[in-house]
């Protein structure tokens, strides 16, 4: 028997747990993970302060999960090197744990810059994990006058969060538009139309120049007063472990579509990965919980012994804002169609006879097909295109393809 050592108690660790467990029922495997809990959703957590949810529902699987297959999970536990010359995992506690195979799925953390001041504010948060929601949590009253410094998805879900637990929230971003890195200008207002609603204030064009303990002064000139700060202007993937063990790395771990690093027997997956991304066709970091768990359900099929590749990735978000929905994908290239009627949005972006990406904006009920055309690297051309475009709908395809459509749906 073997025994598989994951570190990271995620998406991208349960999947690889739950890969191995499809092929492997006996092997030891150890789930190691710094954070103390039970696994959970992280994007659940703006729902726990805003109390749409609970600790015991933000669970990602049930509390029998790590008894039910055979998992010892150490949670609570640090890993502070990895050797894999001897096949060692040493953690903060002294000890080594030897494995015959490892799976690193580490994530990423909160990147906080360097802000002249910060250090001077006593109440600052960052908003990336259940201890960081409780925290923030524990902080806030109704007379809280809460600063967000990053209008993109991690300060606009801490926004969504918090806006009816406190007297005001402002939003500084040094981009000229909300969540800029997954919507263009015109979606991007119709959401920030849309939280403008719940009081909260945007400084868009504008980053905040010196900190002090009640106020900011930004670039602009303004001062915004506030009580609490949350920094949420970005993440940065969680590679030096494995850099300092020689793997190859770029921004983030390369691994094969296997998901194995340079290492022998070692893996990774999720966001401290690089994936390769089918509509561009380049190596990039995607951070998103389903490729996620995708990723390391396929490490941990072939780390137990059977070769399965993963080659579908594509950039993909979904989120909604107080009720308003909206989901990307793709890359946005090419030639553009869009329709809108002030609350419904959708862009396709299409190039060389394939779809590569999309926005949809508050109805965004058929966006499955739009996203199946985009993995599946669909010819247009042998498809109604124009009909899809209006109404998304499986008339569009031929019947083989929309034989083969159905049978995926069930």
């Amino acid at each position: 028997m073997s025994r598989f050592v994951i570190i990271g108690n995620s998406a991208a660790g349960i999947g690889c747990a739950e890969g191995i467990r499809t092929v492997d029922k006996d092997s030891e495997i150890i789930i190691i993970s710094n954070e103390p809990h039970h696994t959970y959703s992280r994007p659940l957590i703006s729902y726990l302060l805003c109390g749409m949810t609970d600790e015991q529902r933000m669970k990602y699987r049930p509390d029998s999960f790590y008894k039910d297959n055979n998992i010892t999970a150490m949670l609570g536990c640090t890993v502070t090197a990895v050797d894999p010359a001897a096949h060692t995992v040493s953690l903060d506690s002294g000890e080594k744990i030897k494995y015959d195979k490892l799976m690193y799925a580490c994530g990423s953390s909160p990147f906080v810059p360097p802000m002249k001041g910060l250090d001077t504010v006593k109440n600052k948060f960052t908003f990336m994990s259940l201890d960081d929601a409780r925290a923030l949590d524990k902080a806030l009253s109704p007379d809280s006058r809460v600063l967000v410094i990053g209008a993109g998805l991690i300060g606009m879900k801490c926004v969504e969060g918090i806006a009816d637990k406190v007297k005001s929230i402002t939003v500084v971003d040094m981009a000229d538009r909300v969540l800029p890195s997954v919507l263009d200008a015109d979606g991007a207002k119709l959401v920030q139309s849309a939280v403008e609603k719940h009081g909260v204030k945007f400084l868009l064009g504008d980053s905040a120049k010196e900190l002090f303990p009640d106020k900011a002064v930004l670039n602009s000139g303004a001062e915004v007063p506030f009580d609490i700060l949350v920094v949420a202007v970005g993440v940065r993937p969680n590679i030096s472990l494995l850099k300092d063990a020689g793997a190859d790395c770029n921004r983030g771990i390369l691994t094969d579509d296997t998901m194995k690093t340079s290492l022998d027997d070692v893996y990774a997956a999720g966001d401290c990965t690089e994936s390769f991304d089918i509509t561009v066709k380049n190596s990039r970091i995607l951070a998103l919980l389903p490729n996620a768990y995708m990723q390391g359900e396929n490490a941990g099929i072939n780390m137990a012994g059977v070769s399965r590749s993963y080659n579908k990735a594509i950039p993909m978000n979904a989120m909604g804002m107080f009720g308003y929905h909206m989901i990307t994908a793709g890359t946005y290239e090419g030639d553009s169609f869009c329709e809108s009627d002030g609350t419904d949005y959708k862009k396709l972006f299409f190039k060389d006879d394939r779809l590569m990406g999309y926005i949809m904006i508050g109805d965004v009920s058929r966006a499955g097909i739009y996203t199946s055309l985009i993995r599946e690297q669909t010819p247009l051309s042998s498809i109604d295109f124009e009909l899809i475009k209006h109404h998304p709908q499986l008339m569009a395809f031929e019947k083989t393809e929309r034989s083969a459509k159905l049978s995926e749906s069930h």
